[in-house]
């Protein structure tokens, strides 16, 4: 596993995203592609923007998938990465479009507490929206690959565990979670 320097800076990483543009994941399930529109959600574009651009999801699990809700990642396999981006919050975007399947959305604990979490709408989830939880892309091809991510964990991975201990805790604890081998903008 190799860290770019650049992501132990989270302030460091305050580019502005294009209006529109492609992320390809390549995964250990397949690929897909989301298509993010900063206009939906500018916050949330800016930052996964920055985050792909530096290779923060490369070699990262899908950690929580629970089938006909969401397929959940964004928790870095390197502990020393986690720790700095972990107190990064920013702030919320209004709800402009659905939590409906295909659509990417940051995971948040409360008001003004996203960081690099992500989710991935695999159900028709529009109770999320009054909770906060502000869309800014969409997968546009491979959600078939989405779907067949690996859910035998359900939430038993612990992101307490995941955040402190990376990469090694989910290999010797669940070796079936599908990873991200690579994203990035097309």
């Amino acid at each position: 596993m190799t860290t770019k320097a650049s992501l132990l800076d989270a302030g460091n990483l305050k580019d502005t995203a294009p209006e529109k543009f492609d992320v390809t994941f390549k995964t250990t399930a397949g690929d897909f592609v989301v298509q993010v529109t900063r206009a939906w959600a500018p916050l949330g574009a800016d930052r996964f923007y920055n985050l792909v651009n530096h290779g923060f999801y490369d070699d990262a699990a899908f950690f929580r998938v629970i089938p006909g809700f969401v397929v959940q990642f964004g928790l870095s396999p390197d502990p020393a990465v986690n720790n700095v981006w972990r107190k990064s919050n920013f702030k919320d975007d209004p709800v402009t479009q659905s939590n409906k399947p295909g659509y990417i959305t940051f995971a948040t604990a409360g008001k003004d507490t996203r960081t690099t979490q992500l989710f991935i709408n695999t159900g028709n989830n529009a109770q999320l929206d009054k909770m906060g939880f502000a869309p800014f892309g969409q997968v546009i091809s491979g959600m078939d690959v989405v779907k067949k991510i690996h859910s035998g964990y359900g939430e038993a991975p612990d992101q307490g565990s995941i955040t402190a201990l990376g990469k090694p805790y989910l290999d010797k604890n669940f070796p079936k979670l599908d990873r991200i081998h690579s994203a990035t903008i097309a």
